[in-house]
């Protein structure tokens, strides 16, 4: 029954369109999840179900993991957690051919070793850190780079290397 519970508060949670990140139950609150699903559409509840049977077809361990997220998303401050679920909500709203590019991107991120992710957080920090103006250079660049063949990619790697002494 705890799985059950566990399992309706996140969807709920995460279903697109259902209250505010701060308004979501507490873990293992059954009058509360009762009363947020008696408040759903129809079309809600029918996503619900959904998505409930989407968490009993992953193994065991997935259900852990997404169990544990649940938990982490629980433990932050409310509004980490409102700004968290804003974010979730935009990434929702887009395309699906974008979204697909992200979590290709983001699959891609987490392959590299954790040398290159932290090269790659603290490039980004320095790039949001950044003056507009300086910022908009950068973006100029890695237009025109996502541009060149990869030809013109090593070529221009190798002159950068021989430039800095590398």
């Amino acid at each position: 029954m705890t799985r059950l519970i566990t399992a309706l508060a996140l969807a709920l949670t995460l279903l697109p369109g259902l209250g505010r990140a701060d308004e979501a139950p507490p873990a293992g609150d059954p009058a509360a999840a009762r009363e947020r699903w008696e408040k759903l559409s129809p079309e809600q509840r029918e996503a619900l179900r959904a998505r409930w049977k989407a968490y009993q077809a992953l193994p065991p361990e997935k259900q852990a993991e997404t169990q544990a997220r649940l938990e982490r998303l629980r433990a932050l401050p409310p509004e980490q957690r409102a700004e968290l679920l804003k974010r979730y909500e935009a990434y929702r709203r887009l395309p699906e051919r974008e979204q697909r590019e992200l979590q290709e991107r983001f699959n891609r991120f987490q392959e590299m070793s954790p040398e290159r992710r932290t090269q790659l957080r603290k490039a980004m920090g320095e790039i949001l850190r950044a003056p507009p103006r300086e910022r908009e250079r950068y973006m100029d660049n890695l237009r025109r780079w996502r541009g060149l063949s990869p030809e013109e990619r090593s070529r221009a790697r190798e002159r950068w290397r021989a430039q800095h002494g590398q």
